[in-house]
């Protein structure tokens, strides 16, 4: 496997240094969530509505950067992201209210993840290598893009507890530089050729568009990525500020989003080789049923350290299991030339998830107290999107009928 893809490793390391990063530093922005709020005079409601703006604003603009990705190449899609995702921490680090909290870490970032994240980066990897080892080149650029939250969350609540959130936000900005570099080198994936559409389809963008908002498949497992984003960005938004809710030491939340991010890393390796040998379908199901099964159990009693570190090891290795799964989907349904685009709505579907787990949670925060309602429903949706995805995957899908060209 690894002479296979050796001509396409330099794309796939760039792909997944720019997708460590920035889903890393994304990851923890939550542990600036206590000091922030206090130092700023803002309440949790509106440092989780700058949060969900960045989710709604990915999500949004995810289509259009994949459109634009196949209209002008990858590099300057990717270059402009970091470009983005650089000034929108710079604006965090210097906020002085709720709005300019909300243009950085909000509007700003929102684009850049847009540019730079899951669904650019399994784009990029999807197309330099061959067929048969697709959804493990998937699973290799997930796993090691999920290796920027061991890293960011550590040094992220180091930074704010000896100097400050501020400088906390900073060093991000610092490690996001890296990002640069990573960047230009898998754009290198422009000068890939792309196999041309099937004989009779038609070509175009909006013929690939129609495909796909009239593919059930696609439609169910876009439907279902809703709530998955709606539990992760609920618990990376939330969790730090429940730990300390319950009386536990801050650092804990940093070891937890950091311990995420390690079994990550075993969880997008294990689902990319298995999405290459069995339903991927399926798998998305039954990684969503588990899932919200654990999540119940570990809000269900107060946490400990103990129940908190195996909570993130279980979370984790289920976490961006998704992301090669929907990828790999993506590709059998549409194949390559769209799939930024194509694979981009059903993100944002996951994003309109993730808004409701960042800003909700913070609403019902406010207005209860406590999180016991926020994970009560997200459990409860969770169980619901799990067991549609599964039953449906269990049915089979059929690869959408073609578009005939137009003579």
């Amino acid at each position: 496997m690894t002479a296979s893809l050796r001509p396409s490793l330099p794309i796939l390391l760039g792909a997944a240094v720019t997708l460590s990063i920035a889903m890393g530093l994304r990851q923890s922005l939550g542990l600036f969530m206590a000091p922030a709020t206090q130092d700023l005079g803002v309440s949790v409601a509106q440092f989780t509505m700058a949060i969900a703006v960045q989710n709604l604003g990915w999500g949004i603009l995810q289509p259009f950067a994949g459109a634009a990705a196949a209209r002008w190449g990858f590099r300057p899609v990717l270059l402009g992201g970091v470009v983005c995702y650089l000034a929108g921490l710079a604006v965090m680090a210097l906020a002085q209210g709720a709005i300019s909290l909300t243009i950085g870490a909000g509007v700003l970032m929102g684009v850049a993840l847009a540019c730079t994240g899951s669904g650019m980066a399994l784009a990029v990897a999807a197309r330099p290598v061959p067929t048969a080892l697709r959804s493990s080149a998937l699973g290799l650029v997930s796993a090691a893009g999920s290796a920027g939250a061991l890293m960011a969350a550590p040094i992220g609540q180091l930074l704010a507890d000896g100097w400050g959130w501020r400088v906390g936000v900073w060093g991000f900005l610092l490690l996001g530089l890296a990002m640069l570099p990573a960047a230009w080198i898998a754009g290198r994936v422009d000068r890939v050729p792309i196999p041309p559409p099937p004989p009779g389809e038609a070509p175009g963008m909006w013929a690939a568009l129609g495909r796909a908002m009239t593919h059930t498949p696609f439609l169910v497992m876009a439907a279902a990525y809703s709530v998955c984003g709606l539990q992760l960005v609920f618990l990376t938004t939330h969790l730090p500020s429940y730990l300390t809710l319950c009386g536990q030491d801050p650092m804990l939340s940093a070891k937890a989003l950091g311990l995420i991010g390690g079994f990550n890393v075993l969880g997008s390796l294990f689902f990319g080789w298995a999405g290459g040998r069995w339903n991927k379908g399926v798998l998305l199901g039954a990684i969503y049923l588990v899932r919200s099964l654990v999540l119940g159990l570990y809000f269900a009693w107060p946490p400990s350290e103990a129940s908190t570190m195996v909570f993130a090891a279980i979370m984790g290795f289920l976490w961006l299991g998704v992301a090669p799964l929907v990828s790999g989907l993506v590709v059998e349904m549409f194949g390559l030339r769209f799939q930024a685009m194509i694979q981009g709505l059903a993100f944002m579907s996951h994003q309109f998830g993730s808004f409701l787990g960042a800003f909700g949670g913070g609403v019902l925060f406010d207005l209860n107290g406590d999180y016991a309602l926020a994970w009560k429903l997200g459990v409860g949706m969770g169980l619901v999107a799990g067991a549609v995805q599964f039953a449906y995957a269990l049915r089979g899908a059929a690869p959408p009928a073609p578009r005939p060209a137009i003579a």
